[in-house]
């Protein structure tokens, strides 16, 4: 049978590192709450279960987040990281959990992913990536006292990945073998006493792996991304640079069709655009732009004319195809910017509705989509009525 998988977030911070007043995975980044695209990207079938931690303060706006993403619940958080797991754990009712840190919301489902199959195939799997800096060990009077082997050094991230009962033994050892510390005061009386405090854990821990390895066994380590960072300070919510893409595309007039296709619309005309696929020439010059900016290949790459499965192609599906694959690699479309030179037929009562179509297959709304048509005053093929080109600007952003 196929062991269950689970995902326990950790969003019960405050993130006062960050310098915000409130949460900081409730804060906007790139239209949506950093915790929104946490829990997006978790959003996936072999997720059978999504538990989130949050505090007292946050429950009910978190709870409400949490409406929109299925097989999700909210549980309270504690006053460390390590008690908020501990605590998640209990409700747990996968067979594999993920621990995630609700401030690393570019996780990729490719990191995922690699997390999950090294806990089927290793009984862990904690998401790292190599040390490219030298790194040092420190003195407590700020000297350096030693510099490690770079080589056997990584970055761990999250998530990170365990038998659910395992990781639960792990910390339920750690609160039982706490430490305890003799503190001497004296009362009100003037008296010496002695006070016995315990606490909860033997030593701060910061992650889930270090808790793993005190109690069960060496972790196993799986592949995990530069992009899967942490954010932390007020820099990383900075939104990421845009990219700029530009295609260009032109078909010639002569087929024998009494419309043409643009934005999948259909538009009457004399005749009808040669091409191999519909012709769709406004489709194929956003999908170059698309895949520019995006830097991938043209779409005579991936759709080739040579190819008889594209021979009459629904350009709007291809469109669609593409826009997959940047989902694929966390893009989002910022706004298309589109202009069509052709001198014939009218096409100014179409250009709504090919906002509009674009828009329901990209994702997106019509205001992010601007598009002009204009003629090329009689000079050259397309002032004489034989062909239309159309060129196409996008802008993209990298969750």
């Amino acid at each position: 049978m196929t062991p269950s998988v689970g995902v326990i977030i950790c969003a019960a911070g405050k993130g006062s590192r960050a310098g915000f007043s409130k949460n900081k995975l409730l804060t906007s980044l790139n239209g949506s709450t950093v915790l929104e695209k946490t829990l997006s990207a978790f959003d996936m079938e072999t997720i059978e279960e999504i538990l989130i931690t949050a505090s007292e303060e946050d429950f009910p706006i978190i709870e409400q987040l949490a409406q929109k993403y299925p097989r999700t619940t909210v549980v309270l958080g504690g006053e460390t990281r390590f008690h908020s797991v501990h605590g998640a754990l209990q409700v747990v009712k996968s067979d594999i959990v993920l621990i995630h840190d609700g401030a690393r919301p570019f996780v990729s489902r490719a990191v995922i992913d690699n997390c999950i199959q090294s806990v089927k195939q290793h009984g862990s799997g904690i998401c790292s990536v190599p040390c490219t800096d030298t790194m040092a060990v420190t003195s407590s009077t700020g000297e350096i006292a030693r510099i490690p082997n770079r080589n056997l050094l990584v970055r761990l991230q999250t998530p990170q990945g365990f038998y659910t009962q395992e990781i639960k033994l792990a910390y339920q050892r750690a609160i039982e073998q706490g430490k305890q510390y003799q503190v001497s005061f004296t009362n009100a009386n003037g008296e010496k006493e002695n006070s016995v405090i315990t606490t909860r854990t033997a030593k701060e821990y910061t992650d889930d792996s270090s808790v793993y390895y005190d109690f069960i066994r060496f972790p196993f380590l799986c592949e995990g991304a530069e992009e899967n960072i942490k954010l932390t300070y007020p820099k990383d919510f900075q939104s990421s640079p845009t990219r700029v893409g530009f295609g260009i595309d032109t078909h010639a007039f002569g087929k024998e069709q009494a419309y043409i296709l643009l934005a999948g619309v259909k538009i009457p005309s004399k005749s009808g655009l040669i091409a191999h696929s519909d012709g769709d020439v406004l489709v194929h010059a956003v999908m170059d732009a698309l895949l520019s900016a995006a830097g991938l290949r043209d779409i005579g790459f991936y759709f080739p004319d040579t190819d008889e499965r594209y021979r009459n192609a629904n350009s709007m599906e291809l469109l669609q195809r593409i826009h997959g694959m940047l989902v694929e690699q966390n893009y989002h479309i910022l706004n298309l910017s589109i202009a069509i030179l052709a001198e014939h037929p009218k096409l100014s009562p179409y250009i709504e509705k090919m906002k509009e179509a674009l828009a329901e297959s990209l994702e997106i709304t019509p205001a992010q989509i601007g598009i002009t048509a204009g003629t090329n005053e009689g000079l050259g093929y397309i002032g004489e009525g034989k062909g239309i080109t159309v060129h196409a600007y996008a802008l993209l952003n990298k969750d």
